[in-house]
């Protein structure tokens, strides 16, 4: 059985809760951390003093991000029993060793194992890459991970494999960066697609646009396996807010990567992260970020609250008030709701392809959310989308 876990944060974080499980008792909850935000580290100690509330008999070890960057604060709280940092997440030796605190240098890790496995493996998440060569100033994540490292491409595919074997009908290759993937993106979604015929639907998670390569984007233009839903980490829309954040492309250059995503293949649809309140953003700087809604046409977006984290350049710069920076995330979260609602509306009278994953609930190719009476885990088929219900549209399997 293994132990339970509780996850926050990204989707390499879920896969990578699957993969430690094993590795303690039954007698164990283990909190897998996020330090993205401060609200994310906020969520990390609440969600483990609820864990201890709803379960007192049980071990808590903290890892993840947030246990990393500081893991003696996790350690004080009176309901952890252990922490255990990121460099050490997968030795068993870390989970019995009697130290209350087990941290080591992340910097020097060793390329981690394959962690696979989530959502009861209709969709499966498997990681391909961890850490981050880049030094954005907002981002800690870095600091958490080490620098970047790719799985070996036979270690990939052997784990894609076998979630295809245990019925996974979904595969999404994630990690902290997968467009600095070793061999390129492009190259490593090619070979898994022609070495598993059974890989019928691949997903990628979030992107770094200005890395998309030559071999990706043809398989946009060409692969329906692999799904038209591009999630891309944009965080602004002002050239000059983008290079205080030491982003590594313009505004310029990501709207001509959705344009060319699009014009490879005409159901592409995008994602973005974007930070609300960045030191120092002018008001002609958000509205910047504002008009990229329109023009990378965003259906999807996941907006932040800026928020300083520790030991990061951004940090030091000026900051703006906290009032100022929620409602700059407030009219960016209403604007980009006002086109996701308009998009949901226009799948209306469509038929779309639909994966359910729980609970009669599901996706569309292009990740629409999509409720269909009925259904089951698993089921995938053409639906007819025949109305709207909040944030899910309605379909029936036709």
């Amino acid at each position: 059985m293994g132990a339970e876990s509780i996850t926050l944060g990204c989707r390499l974080n879920f896969a990578e809760s699957e993969a430690m499980r094993s590795l303690a008792g039954d007698d164990a909850i283990i909190v897998n951390s996020c330090a993205v935000t401060n609200e994310a580290v906020r969520q990390t100690r609440q969600a483990i003093r609820r864990a201890h509330r709803e379960a007192p008999d049980k071990r808590i070890i903290v890892t993840g991000c947030a246990a990393q960057l500081d893991p003696e604060s996790f350690a004080a709280m009176p309901e952890v029993a252990k922490v255990i940092g990121n460099a050490d997440k997968y030795r068993a030796a870390a989970f019995v060793d009697k130290s209350r605190v087990v941290v080591g240098d992340v910097m020097a890790a060793p390329v981690p194992p394959v962690a696979a496995g989530f959502l009861a493996r209709v969709r499966s998440f498997v990681a391909a890459q961890t850490g981050c060569d880049h030094r954005c100033t907002f981002c800690s994540i870095w600091q958490a991970r080490g620098p970047s490292r790719s799985l070996p491409y036979e270690a990939v595919r052997d784990a894609v494999a076998r979630e295809l074997d245990a019925g996974a009908k979904e595969i999404v290759l994630t990690g902290v960066d997968i467009t600095s993937y070793d061999t390129g993106l492009g190259r490593l979604c090619q070979r898994l697609l022609t070495d598993l015929p059974a890989l019928g639907r691949l997903r990628l998670s979030s992107l770094d646009s200005i890395e998309i390569d030559g071999e990706l984007m043809e398989l946009v233009a060409r692969e329906p396996r692999l799904l038209p839903h591009f999630h891309l980490s944009l965080q602004a829309g002002d050239d000059l807010i983008l290079k205080r954040m030491k982003r590594r492309h313009s505004r310029t250059q990501a709207v001509a990567i959705v344009e060319r995503l699009k014009a490879a293949r005409a159901d592409v649809t995008i994602g973005a992260d974007l930070i609300a309140g960045f030191p120092t953003e002018t008001e002609e700087a958000a509205l910047n970020s504002l008009r990229l809604l329109d023009d990378c046409d965003i259906v999807a977006a996941h907006i932040f609250p800026f928020s300083p984290r520790p030991n990061t350049p951004a940090a030091r710069m000026p900051q703006l008030e906290r009032e100022l920076i929620k409602a700059r995330a407030a009219r960016l979260r209403h604007e980009a709701e006002e086109r996701r609602m308009a998009w949901l509306n226009s799948h209306i009278g469509t038929r779309q392809r639909v994966l359910i994953e729980n609970g009669e609930k599901g996706h569309s190719d292009g990740f629409a959310p999509v409720r269909i009476a009925g259904s089951k885990r698993g089921d995938l088929g053409a639906a007819l989308i025949i109305g709207r219900d909040d944030d899910h549209l309605i379909g029936i399997f036709e």
